[in-house]
Protein backbone atom coordinates (compact mmCIF):
# COMPACT_ATOMS: atom_id res chain seq x y z
CA UNK A 1 0.00 0.00 0.00
CA UNK A 2 1.23 3.49 -0.83
CA UNK A 3 2.60 5.53 2.09
CA UNK A 4 0.10 7.86 3.76
CA UNK A 5 1.25 11.46 4.32
CA UNK A 6 -0.74 13.72 6.66
CA UNK A 7 -0.45 17.50 6.11
CA UNK A 8 -1.20 19.39 9.33
CA UNK A 9 -1.91 23.11 9.66
CA UNK A 10 -0.48 24.11 6.28
CA UNK A 11 -1.53 27.21 4.42
CA UNK A 12 -4.55 26.04 2.34
CA UNK A 13 -2.95 26.93 -1.00
CA UNK A 14 0.31 25.15 -0.17
CA UNK A 15 -1.60 22.16 1.23
CA UNK A 16 -3.69 21.91 -1.92
CA UNK A 17 -0.76 22.06 -4.35
CA UNK A 18 1.45 19.80 -2.23
CA UNK A 19 -1.33 17.21 -1.85
CA UNK A 20 -1.77 17.06 -5.62
CA UNK A 21 1.97 16.67 -6.20
CA UNK A 22 2.24 13.94 -3.57
CA UNK A 23 -0.74 12.09 -5.06
CA UNK A 24 0.84 12.25 -8.52
CA UNK A 25 4.01 10.79 -6.96
CA UNK A 26 1.96 7.84 -5.68
CA UNK A 27 1.31 8.82 -2.05
CA UNK A 28 -2.00 8.80 -0.21
CA UNK A 29 -2.60 12.22 1.36
CA UNK A 30 -4.72 13.60 4.18
CA UNK A 31 -5.12 17.27 5.05
CA UNK A 32 -6.18 18.55 8.50
CA UNK A 33 -6.21 22.05 9.90
CA UNK A 34 -6.01 21.86 13.69
CA UNK A 35 -4.99 19.74 16.67
CA UNK A 36 -8.39 18.08 17.21
CA UNK A 37 -8.61 16.96 13.56
CA UNK A 38 -5.01 15.71 13.72
CA UNK A 39 -5.62 13.55 16.78
CA UNK A 40 -8.80 12.08 15.30
CA UNK A 41 -7.05 11.29 12.00
CA UNK A 42 -4.04 9.65 13.66
CA UNK A 43 -6.24 7.59 15.99
CA UNK A 44 -8.01 6.07 13.00
CA UNK A 45 -4.81 5.16 11.16
CA UNK A 46 -1.17 6.01 11.75
CA UNK A 47 0.41 8.07 8.97
CA UNK A 48 3.72 7.06 7.46
CA UNK A 49 4.81 10.70 7.72
CA UNK A 50 3.42 13.98 9.06
CA UNK A 51 4.16 17.44 7.66
CA UNK A 52 3.54 19.78 10.58
CA UNK A 53 3.36 23.56 10.15
CA UNK A 54 4.33 25.07 13.49
CA UNK A 55 2.57 28.42 13.42
CA UNK A 56 3.70 31.47 15.39
CA UNK A 57 -0.03 32.08 16.04
CA UNK A 58 -0.08 28.93 18.15
CA UNK A 59 -2.71 27.07 16.07
CA UNK A 60 -0.28 24.17 15.79
CA UNK A 61 2.67 24.01 18.19
CA UNK A 62 5.43 21.75 19.46
CA UNK A 63 3.09 20.31 22.08
CA UNK A 64 1.11 18.57 19.33
CA UNK A 65 4.32 17.15 17.86
CA UNK A 66 5.31 15.79 21.26
CA UNK A 67 1.84 14.34 21.79
CA UNK A 68 1.97 12.51 18.46
CA UNK A 69 5.43 11.12 19.23
CA UNK A 70 4.30 9.96 22.70
CA UNK A 71 1.78 7.67 21.02
CA UNK A 72 3.97 6.13 18.38
CA UNK A 73 6.96 6.89 16.22
CA UNK A 74 6.18 8.57 12.90
CA UNK A 75 8.58 10.66 10.81
CA UNK A 76 7.80 14.39 10.99
CA UNK A 77 8.78 17.17 8.62
CA UNK A 78 8.41 20.45 10.50
CA UNK A 79 7.52 23.57 8.53
CA UNK A 80 7.70 27.07 9.97
CA UNK A 81 8.04 30.74 9.16
CA UNK A 82 10.27 30.91 12.27
CA UNK A 83 13.27 30.21 10.12
CA UNK A 84 16.35 31.43 11.98
CA UNK A 85 19.05 28.98 13.00
CA UNK A 86 17.98 28.75 16.64
CA UNK A 87 14.43 27.79 15.65
CA UNK A 88 15.66 25.14 13.24
CA UNK A 89 17.99 23.68 15.87
CA UNK A 90 15.16 23.79 18.43
CA UNK A 91 12.83 21.84 16.12
CA UNK A 92 15.46 19.25 15.26
CA UNK A 93 16.42 18.85 18.91
CA UNK A 94 12.77 18.11 19.68
CA UNK A 95 13.01 15.17 17.28
CA UNK A 96 11.81 16.51 13.92
CA UNK A 97 13.27 14.50 11.03
CA UNK A 98 13.55 17.61 8.86
CA UNK A 99 12.91 21.33 9.34
CA UNK A 100 11.77 23.36 6.34
CA UNK A 101 11.68 27.18 6.51
CA UNK A 102 8.72 29.00 5.02
CA UNK A 103 8.20 29.96 2.23
CA UNK A 104 8.72 26.69 0.38
CA UNK A 105 7.45 25.46 -2.96
CA UNK A 106 5.22 22.37 -3.25
CA UNK A 107 7.95 20.81 -5.41
CA UNK A 108 10.63 21.15 -2.72
CA UNK A 109 8.28 20.06 0.06
CA UNK A 110 7.33 16.93 -1.89
CA UNK A 111 11.03 16.16 -2.42
CA UNK A 112 11.69 16.61 1.31
CA UNK A 113 8.84 14.22 2.16
CA UNK A 114 10.23 11.58 -0.21
CA UNK A 115 13.74 11.99 1.23
CA UNK A 116 12.61 11.58 4.85
CA UNK A 117 10.48 8.54 3.98
CA UNK A 118 13.48 6.90 2.32
CA UNK A 119 15.62 7.62 5.36
CA UNK A 120 13.11 6.94 8.12
CA UNK A 121 10.54 4.61 6.61
CA UNK A 122 9.27 2.04 9.10
CA UNK A 123 10.50 -1.49 8.43
CA UNK A 124 7.89 -4.16 8.74
CA UNK A 125 7.75 -6.99 11.24
CA UNK A 126 7.64 -10.32 9.43
CA UNK A 127 6.28 -13.54 10.92
CA UNK A 128 6.52 -17.03 9.44
CA UNK A 129 7.04 -20.58 10.71
CA UNK A 130 7.09 -19.47 14.32
CA UNK A 131 9.73 -16.78 13.73
CA UNK A 132 9.32 -13.04 14.24
CA UNK A 133 11.83 -10.87 12.37
CA UNK A 134 12.16 -7.12 12.93
CA UNK A 135 15.32 -5.45 11.70
CA UNK A 136 18.31 -7.07 13.41
CA UNK A 137 16.11 -9.03 15.84
CA UNK A 138 14.92 -12.59 15.15
CA UNK A 139 12.75 -14.42 17.70
CA UNK A 140 11.92 -18.11 17.34
CA UNK A 141 8.85 -18.78 19.45
CA UNK A 142 9.13 -22.56 19.18
CA UNK A 143 12.77 -22.88 20.23
CA UNK A 144 12.68 -19.74 22.42
CA UNK A 145 15.87 -18.55 20.74
CA UNK A 146 16.62 -14.86 20.22
CA UNK A 147 19.21 -13.60 17.75
CA UNK A 148 20.24 -9.96 17.66
CA UNK A 149 22.76 -8.69 15.10
CA UNK A 150 23.60 -12.31 14.31
CA UNK A 151 24.38 -13.23 17.93
CA UNK A 152 22.37 -15.58 20.16
CA UNK A 153 21.07 -13.82 23.27
CA UNK A 154 20.09 -15.77 26.39
CA UNK A 155 16.93 -14.42 28.02
CA UNK A 156 14.79 -15.48 30.96
CA UNK A 157 11.21 -16.55 30.23
CA UNK A 158 9.87 -13.16 31.32
CA UNK A 159 12.48 -11.22 29.35
CA UNK A 160 11.60 -13.30 26.29
CA UNK A 161 7.89 -12.53 26.72
CA UNK A 162 8.56 -8.81 27.22
CA UNK A 163 10.81 -8.54 24.16
CA UNK A 164 8.32 -10.42 21.97
CA UNK A 165 5.49 -8.14 23.07
CA UNK A 166 7.55 -5.02 22.24
CA UNK A 167 8.85 -6.35 18.92
CA UNK A 168 5.36 -7.11 17.65
CA UNK A 169 4.42 -3.43 18.19
CA UNK A 170 7.29 -1.48 16.58
CA UNK A 171 7.49 2.27 17.17
CA UNK A 172 4.46 2.11 19.48
CA UNK A 173 4.77 3.77 22.87
CA UNK A 174 3.71 1.29 25.56
CA UNK A 175 3.28 2.53 29.11
CA UNK A 176 4.20 0.56 32.21
CA UNK A 177 0.56 -0.19 33.11
CA UNK A 178 -0.02 -1.76 29.69
CA UNK A 179 3.16 -3.84 29.94
CA UNK A 180 2.28 -4.99 33.46
CA UNK A 181 -1.13 -6.15 32.30
CA UNK A 182 -0.13 -7.72 28.98
CA UNK A 183 3.22 -9.29 29.93
CA UNK A 184 2.87 -9.95 33.66
CA UNK A 185 -0.90 -10.34 33.76
CA UNK A 186 -1.27 -7.75 36.54
CA UNK A 187 -4.15 -5.26 36.38
CA UNK A 188 -2.50 -3.34 39.22
CA UNK A 189 1.11 -3.31 40.31
CA UNK A 190 4.34 -1.41 40.75
CA UNK A 191 5.64 0.15 37.53
CA UNK A 192 9.19 -0.17 38.84
CA UNK A 193 8.93 -3.90 38.05
CA UNK A 194 8.76 -3.00 34.37
CA UNK A 195 11.61 -0.50 34.70
CA UNK A 196 13.89 -3.11 36.25
CA UNK A 197 13.13 -5.73 33.58
CA UNK A 198 13.57 -3.26 30.74
CA UNK A 199 16.96 -2.31 32.18
CA UNK A 200 18.00 -5.98 32.34
CA UNK A 201 16.73 -6.59 28.81
CA UNK A 202 18.73 -3.62 27.53
CA UNK A 203 21.86 -4.98 29.22
CA UNK A 204 21.49 -8.12 27.10
CA UNK A 205 20.29 -6.64 23.81
CA UNK A 206 21.82 -3.18 23.38
CA UNK A 207 25.32 -2.35 22.17
CA UNK A 208 25.32 0.45 24.74
CA UNK A 209 22.64 -0.03 27.42
CA UNK A 210 23.17 3.57 28.57
CA UNK A 211 22.16 4.81 25.10
CA UNK A 212 19.61 2.25 23.92
CA UNK A 213 18.58 2.18 20.27
CA UNK A 214 16.32 -0.90 20.18
CA UNK A 215 14.19 -0.37 23.29
CA UNK A 216 13.85 3.38 23.63
CA UNK A 217 12.32 5.44 26.40
CA UNK A 218 9.41 7.65 25.34
CA UNK A 219 9.57 10.36 27.98
CA UNK A 220 6.40 10.71 30.01
CA UNK A 221 4.86 7.70 28.30
CA UNK A 222 6.79 4.42 28.37
CA UNK A 223 8.92 2.39 25.97
CA UNK A 224 8.97 1.73 22.24
CA UNK A 225 10.82 -0.87 20.17
CA UNK A 226 12.72 0.45 17.13
CA UNK A 227 13.73 -2.21 14.57
CA UNK A 228 16.18 0.29 13.08
CA UNK A 229 18.20 0.39 16.30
Amino acid sequence: MAPWVLLVGLDPTLANHTARRLQRAGYRVGVVGNEAETLIATERSQPDLVVLDVCPSGLIDLALFQRLRSRSYMPVVMLSAMADENDRVHGLNHGADDFVPWPVSPTELTARVASVLRRCGRPSVEESDGCVVAGSVTINERTRQVTIRGQLVALTALEFKLLLFLVRRPFTSLDRATLLEQVWGYTVGDGSTVTVHVRRLREKTELDPAAPTLIRTVWGSGYAFHPTG
